[in-house]
């Protein structure tokens, strides 16, 4: 059983009334299972979160959210394991998201919204604990310059419809650059270049440390796993690393589910009504060319072996396709052994699982090609199109494209699902085959007559 090593300083005996500030690795041995699992738990979190910012979730929504996603994937029954696994997971995840610009982005956002709504649910004491952890510099107001300022924090309270709570009565002066977001929406009282920020507010001066703080890190992080890690762990921890940031972490939908079980005579019927975009697109094409290259032959192939296409019946399928366009005897000696492969009936006899999202959208489709995500490798004009072919409404089609413009493309395919069939899980679409279970869920729960 493998064992990872950090050289550096030892965890703190924490109380989960408090967070971690990862200001240094800890010194921790780590079971290499572990190293990705306990990232792989966290990454769920970051997932939920960055769906909840990118649908619009209310800070009192996302603080729900988050207390949610903590304690499914990062509780333990013992205090110390639990931050254990807090600390390991971040500083890993660090390893996986240094690596390119777009990945740092996306962990600095998710990270630092993930530190903000916890610090929101501790209390004050615990909250001030961390900015005295953090070495902030920062002093209540007090005395004469607290009574020349008492009125207009009292205005500003008011204008936010607070009432005045012994929370309140504190106040920290800062320079106004170091709380942006509280100057934006007039949330503090600005004098002289400082701003007299609540106590209640103490959030946007630790959250403005903790991201300054974390996008250094990720630089540093980056420059040390190019320099000596990569090349040094190349056979043990460089495969992990180089695969999380895409990880699917839902089923693999390898076996047909409790709705997914279709045969020849209503593919034609069931793809209309059930199938994502991408693999309507891919079935049409199918339909209209007789034809698909190799990766759209996968993408659509495992698709409809995790929706119940038995293997005799995806033969048959892509037989009557294929021999239009090339004729039988190829088809027998060029495809078919791929597709008895796909079920595990050739070469290796693996049980080949249906593409997740993150690799669709991934995959770069050339001249020719038809898979990938619409969403992604759609022009505008196409997109428009197909989503009214499904029948979305102007209003829906506009939601969609807001997504697809921000690049929130399993947002925007959410979005999709929820104009045809109402709405969805909070987890959203992450898988086709998901989407199709979803979709035949409530296709029959209407169909089924009523007792």
């Amino acid at each position: 059983m493998e064992v990872i090593r950090s050289q550096k300083r030892s965890v703190p005996n924490e109380s989960v009334t408090t967070i971690p500030l990862y200001l240094t690795a800890p010194s921790l041995e780590v079971r290499l299972e572990e190293f990705e699992l306990f990232a792989m738990d966290r990454l769920r979190v970051l997932k939920a979160i960055s769906d909840g910012l990118a649908r619009g979730k209310n800070h009192k929504e996302m603080d729900d959210l988050v207390e949610t996603l903590w304690k499914a994937n990062m509780r333990h029954s013992d205090a110390s394991q639990m931050v254990n696994k807090d600390i390991t997971s971040h500083f890993v995840l660090r390893l996986v998201y240094c690596r390119t610009e777009e990945l740092k982005k996306w962990f600095l956002s998710t990270e630092t919204a993930l530190f903000r709504h916890r610090f929101r649910l501790l209390n004050f004491e615990a909250q001030r604990t961390i900015v005295a952890e953090f070495g902030l510099q920062y002093k209540a107001v007090t005395g004469t310059e607290l009574e020349s300022v008492k009125e207009r924090l009292g205005q500003v309270v008011r204008s936010l419809g607070q009432i005045s709570p012994s929370v309140e009565t504190i106040n920290y002066k800062v320079p106004f650059e170091e709380v942006p977001d509280l100057v934006a929406s007039r949330r503090v009282y600005v004098h002289k270049g400082f701003a007299f920020v609540a106590g209640s507010q103490l959030v946007s001066l630790v959250v403005t440390q903790f991201r300054s703080h974390l996008s250094k890190a990720l630089i540093l992080t980056n420059r040390k796993w190019m320099s000596t890690i990569i090349e040094r762990e190349k056979d043990r921890l460089t495969p992990i690393i180089e695969t999380l940031s895409s990880s699917y972490l839902g089923p693999d939908y390898s076996q047909s589910h409790e709705y997914a079980d279709i045969s020849l005579k209503d593919i034609d019927q069931v793809a209309k009504s059930s199938f994502p975009l991408c693999m309507r697109h891919l079935f049409e094409k199918l339909r209209e060319d007789h034809h698909l290259k190799h990766v759209g032959r996968m993408q659509l192939g495992l698709f409809l072996k995790g929706v119940g296409l038995k293997l005799d019946d995806a033969l048959a399928f892509w037989r009557a396709e294929f021999a239009q366009k090339v004729g039988a005897e190829k088809f027998e000696k060029e495809y078919a052994y791929s597709i008895r492969h796909n079920y595990g009936k050739e070469g290796k006899r693996a049980d080949y699982t249906p593409y997740a999202c993150q690799k669709i959208i991934s995959s770069a489709p050339g001249v020719g090609d038809h898979h990938g995500c619409p969403y992604r490798h759609f022009s505008e004009e196409n997109l428009r199109a197909a989503l009214g072919r499904m029948g979305l409404s102007s209003n829906a089609t506009e939601d969609v494209m807001d997504k697809v413009r921000n690049r929130h493309y399993q947002l925007a395919c959410t979005l999709t699902f929820e104009a045809v069939y109402g709405p969805s899980t909070d987890a959203g679409i992450n898988h086709p085959n998901q989407y199709f279970d979803e979709s035949q869920k409530i296709l029959k729960s209407k169909a089924a007559p009523l007792v």
